[in-house]
């Protein structure tokens, strides 16, 4: 079950990635460009076909994928097209001639119109874009399909527990194991609310999630409230007074909060001594773009804050440090994380086939978001950074246009390669030390 659970989500990342480049083939093809191959992984080739004018085939690294489109940069400005400068001074610029000549080493008589960097701005950015939109689409699809047929876990009104006492624990502190003579009894026990109890309502007003719950307690600190509960399909009418207790501040990100001093911050609020229970519970379809749209927020925050995050991964990697279970990790660590999924080796999903597929299809999902949200970053050689070149080429025959000046020609993103080199560079070394420490101190999400 390891195994195939591993040989799951590969085959998923494998198909996202060639789904990827289609994203960026067909609108290629559309519009006329010679697209002389498409390839799914980076190294030698092991495995190809040419179909037309298009090579497809399989490489040896399945970590990534491309189409080769002729053209792809525009000659030198002011040089004639079919003819190159063969050197230049300079380091970058013998380096930016070179890659204009590759470019156009493939474009043969009758192609001359067939290149990419002849393209309308708007075209270019369909083509560059194409990859990207598929991974959403691909992500999208897929948890629509999750979060209406299967549910997403939330916390309900439905009581999971309830605590015999109130203790007054500190916020950096732990409570004691046991109840003593001296500690009030918690407002929910003498209510005489069981743990498997619903909440219909409190204080006269409906309830119909947790947030409802605090919400309406935490106000109600020494205030006698009405609380209404199903049990065993009958409801019950009960009162309770929530008990002004001292609980832990918390900030968006559910991280205790201090003061400038650096002790935790507190808040005197009502209490009542009982916890939610987590149930799946399916979504409307008209819910599923807010939910996504989470989705993507959550994932460009760890995308964002990758670099910042190495620092920590590197201590885990070389030393004794955690690893962070949101930061980011490797298609390894994916990897292992299937495994152990397919297994039953995460805690509760022993036997539970239902939630296992489910979890490998969010770890599909998920790491389509992350492709998609990358890829959109604009700097070279993602497909943000072209997608911003074309956007600068429309950007100043707009502005030519509009001042009644001549058209100022094709954008020369072979500029942006000494940026692209040190992006790649960067990310290789970001790619390696991941990998690394995904085998050494991979992320432990319980057993």
């Amino acid at each position: 079950m390891y195994f195939l659970g591993v040989l799951f989500v590969a085959l998923g990342i494998s198909a996202s990635i060639a789904l990827h480049e289609v994203g960026h083939l067909l609108p290629a093809k559309k519009f006329g460009v010679k697209v002389t191959q498409y390839m799914v992984g980076f190294g030698p080739t092991i495995w190809s076909r040419t179909r037309g004018e298009t090579e497809y085939g399989l490489k040896a690294i399945p970590l990534g994928g491309f189409i080769r489109m002729i053209g792809m940069f525009p000659p030198k400005p002011g040089a004639d097209p079919s003819i190159l400068r063969g050197s230049s001074t300079g380091r970058f610029s013998q380096l930016m001639d070179q890659v204009r000549e590759d470019s156009m080493e493939q474009v043969k008589p009758g192609d001359e119109e067939r290149v990419f960097y002849k393209l309308s701005a708007p075209r270019k950015l369909v083509v560059m874009l194409g990859g990207p939109t598929m991974n959403l689409i691909i992500a999208t699809v897929m948890l629509t399909g999750i979060f209406t047929l299967y549910g997403v876990g939330q916390l309900t009104g439905r009581v999971s527990s309830v605590s015999q006492c109130v203790q007054t624990v500190p916020a950096s502190g732990t409570a004691p194991a046991a109840c003593s003579p001296k500690d009030p009894k918690a407002p929910a026990n003498v209510a005489g609310i069981q743990p498997g109890d619903r909440i219909i309502s409190l204080a006269g007003k409906p309830v119909s999630s947790w947030d409802d719950v605090r919400d309406l307690v935490r106000p109600s600190g020494g205030r006698r409230i009405a609380v209404v509960v199903e049990r065993d399909g009958q409801r019950l009418n009960l009162a309770a007074t929530p008990i002004l207790n001292e609980v832990p501040r918390v900030d968006a990100d559910g991280k205790v909060a201090v003061g400038p001093d650096g002790k935790a911050l507190t808040d005197r609020v009502g209490f009542m001594g009982f916890s939610p229970s987590a149930e799946i519970v399916k979504q409307p379809v008209t819910a599923v773009p807010a939910l996504i749209g989470d989705q993507i927020s959550r994932t460009a925050g760890v995308v964002f804050r990758i670099p910042q995050k190495m620092v920590g991964i590197a201590q885990a990697a070389f030393g004794d440090g955690a690893r962070d279970p949101n930061g980011p990790m490797s298609v390894v660590g994916v990897g292992r994380v299937a495994g152990e999924v397919a297994d039953g080796q995460l805690s509760g999903l022993a036997g539970d086939g239902a939630s296992k597929f489910v979890i490998l299809l969010s770890l599909i999902a998920s790491l389509n978001l992350a492709l998609f949200v990358f890829n959109m970053i604009p700097l070279l050689p993602l497909d943000g950074g072209h997608a911003a070149g074309a956007l600068w080429e429309g950007l100043k025959r707009q502005v030519a246009r509009l001042r009644g000046r001549p058209n100022p020609g094709y954008v020369d993103v072979a500029k942006a390669l000494p940026v692209a080199y040190a992006v790649s560079v960067a990310l290789i070394g970001m790619s390696v030390l991941l990998i690394y420490a995904d085998v050494v101190n991979p992320i432990k999400f319980g057993g």
